[in-house]
């Protein structure tokens, strides 16, 4: 036992830059936004978003050696479900309860607003307390819109002066030095130990509205913006992160890492996605306008192999057996596959076959059930899924050249 005040850091040797992932097994996270060890991370999303089941998925997949679950002024059913949830899931990597390596600080909305507020700083103390045992800790703050409430409860109370929206003029400055707390380090104690603190804070803004001071002022800390959004909430499509407006500014650190662990160079692939998906964005406006047809098989070709990009890459399904964890290796398999389906979809469209004949293709259904092939079934299939996408593709190429109406025939 250590007693130490819990608004005040735990000393360390040294801080280390963050150059490893913490793998979450969500692909959107791990592929596009990913997160380091010893970074932070925001998770703004309005009401329906999936902020909380996010976050569990995060508690129950991360490669993280203790997790803190902080429930800050969180309806007490949401505790409920991960106090009987958590002891029936086992560990991936011990086999043992997930309960066997987690802390619950329990802070429903209807305790005292002190004991909220005191809460987050219980859980970043709980968690350095481990890091200096040399352990990676991963800490969920569900949410810090309701400690800044908390705080703007308690200054209201102590008729400070108030800010912006009410809260404290210190507000900044509390979700700062909460934040900073996290890092991955070289520990004071033992031969060269070193652990790690992540921070991800979920950000309940009111209404959905990102401008309001706690969002704002928690995108000036954090490294990683994870953005939740309605609309895709409301298609079910979840994790209900948007691709065009969440970031991470690890991914530069990250790449030696891929380039060893997997041996691909991941950031150029990475690049070639959000840049497909920023295309179809710009296609998607013209189309509300003039409609699909409007456009030329090019475009086509990209809008197509974006929705595949969507729909079976990036959703993934949390209550699914084999989908609700995807391995960095099965990730980049499936991420290569769909890569390569949209080169050759435009390639074909560049040779005037249009897009509804690349629809009919056999392929697509194979990519679209990728997600549910175990990682050993998938790694088996991955160079059959190749070779059959080659193939397919070179067919109706061929085809394309024997017709007399074909772009080579016609000639």
């Amino acid at each position: 036992m250590q007693t130490w005040p819990v608004r005040r850091g735990r000393p360390y040797k040294e801080k280390l830059d963050p150059l490893e992932p913490l793998i979450s097994g969500q692909r959107v996270i791990d592929t596009f936004f990913p997160i380091a060890k010893g970074g932070t991370a925001a998770i703004p999303g309005g009401f329906g978003t999936g902020k909380t089941v996010m976050l569990h998925q995060f508690a129950k997949w991360a490669e993280a050696d203790i997790i803190v679950y902080v429930g800050c002024g969180e309806r007490g059913n949401e505790m409920c479900d991960v106090l009987s949830h958590f002891p029936k899931l086992k560990d991936p990597r011990t086999g043992e309860s997930l309960m066997e390596r987690t802390v619950l600080i329990a802070n429903t909305s209807n305790m005292p607003v002190a004991a909220r507020e005191a809460s987050v700083y219980t859980g970043i103390t709980i968690a350095e307390y481990f890091r200096d045992m040399g352990y990676d800790v991963a800490l969920m703050a569900d949410s810090t819109s309701r400690w800044a409430e908390a705080m703007r409860e308690i200054s209201g109370r102590l008729e400070e002066m108030p800010g912006e929206e009410g809260f404290p003029a210190y507000l900044a400055s509390r979700l700062a030095e909460f934040y900073e707390r996290a890092g991955r380090v070289r520990t004071l104690g033992g031969n060269g130990r070193v652990g790690s603190v992540t921070v991800l804070g979920a950000v309940s803004p009111p209404g959905g509205d990102l401008s309001e001071p706690v969002t704002q002022n928690t995108l000036r800390i954090v490294k990683v913006f994870w953005a939740l959004d309605t609309a895709l909430a409301d298609r079910r499509h979840f994790p209900a992160i948007h691709w065009l407006t969440s970031y991470s500014l690890y991914v530069d650190s990250m790449k030696d890492w891929w380039k060893q662990k997997i041996g691909e160079d991941w950031k150029s692939l990475r690049d070639e996605a959000i840049t497909m998906l920023q295309k179809e964005a710009e296609l998607e406006e013209i189309v509300k306008l003039v409609g699909p047809d409007a456009l030329p098989e090019s475009e086509r070709a990209v809008l197509e192999a974006a929705r595949i990009m969507r729909e079976d890459f990036l959703h993934q399904f949390a209550f699914h057996e084999v989908d609700t964890y995807c391995p960095v290796e099965k990730q980049m398999g499936m991420f290569k596959i769909v890569l390569e389906f949209y080169r050759n979809c435009v390639e074909a469209a560049k040779r005037g076959i249009a897009v509804s004949e690349v629809r009919k293709l056999p392929i697509k259904d194979a990519i679209a059930g990728m997600k549910r092939l175990s990682p050993e079934k998938f790694q088996r299939e991955y160079k059959s899924l190749q070779t059959q996408l080659k193939r397919q593709f070179a067919e109706l190429m061929q085809s394309r050249k024997a017709l007399p109406g074909g772009v080579e025939g016609g000639r």
